[in-house]
């Protein structure tokens, strides 16, 4: 039997997911959550095979969730299935150590083939958005200053960020400038914009 957990922020998206694999021979949905911030706990308790993850959730996002996971619990495998096709986003998801990397607009059919394959040890990739991750531009922001420009993405004041990073205001400040000239943006917000469509963020 393939243990599922499901974590999915939109209750309709999430619960058809959970259907569909009900009604599939040798899979078992043991979680089903609307928060990132619950996946480790609830994948620590359930002990899953599998977890299917999206991207954007509230509390922790999707990839850092996958790589707690993968930290604290090897013997669960990762599906990331997003609505955000970006090349970035598939570069930080095999970082994380992710299994899988599917779009939610993907056959259904596919996606229960992936949690088989996945579960069996294989991986599955988007062949699409693999061609084009090779095509796409690599980051040029360092990985502090991915950091910092994420806590500003999440509304952290320099001051905040400087105390989270354990860095002080000034370097944080300087962070923030590097990064708004690396980009040929405007602003932080412009920065953040840049960085997000690329799927750096």
């Amino acid at each position: 039997m393939i243990r599922v957990l499901v974590a999915e922020d939109m209750r309709i998206l999430r619960e058809a997911l959970v259907g569909l694999l009900a009604l599939e021979d040798g899979i078992e949905v043991v979680a089903e959550l609307g928060s990132g911030g619950e996946i480790l706990a609830a994948g620590l308790r359930t002990r899953p095979d599998v977890a299917i993850l999206d991207i954007e959730l509230p509390r922790l996002d999707g990839l850092s969730a996958a790589a707690e996971l993968r930290e604290r619990l090897p013997d669960c495998r990762t599906l990331i299935l997003t609505g955000f096709g970006r090349p970035g986003n598939l570069r930080r998801a095999v970082a994380a150590g992710v299994a899988g990397f599917m779009l939610k607009d993907s056959r259904p059919a596919d996606l229960v083939a992936a949690v088989r394959t996945i579960a069996a040890g294989g991986r599955v990739i988007d062949p699409q958005l693999a061609y084009a991750a090779l095509d796409a531009p690599a980051s040029p922001l360092t990985d502090r200053e991915l950091d910092v420009l994420r806590l500003t993405a999440s509304g952290c004041e320099p001051r905040e960020s400087a105390s989270q990073l354990q860095l002080s205001y000034g370097t944080v400040r300087n962070y923030l400038a590097s990064a708004v000239t690396k980009l040929n943006a405007r602003n932080r917000v412009d920065a953040i914009r840049i960085a997000t469509d690329a799927g750096w963020l």
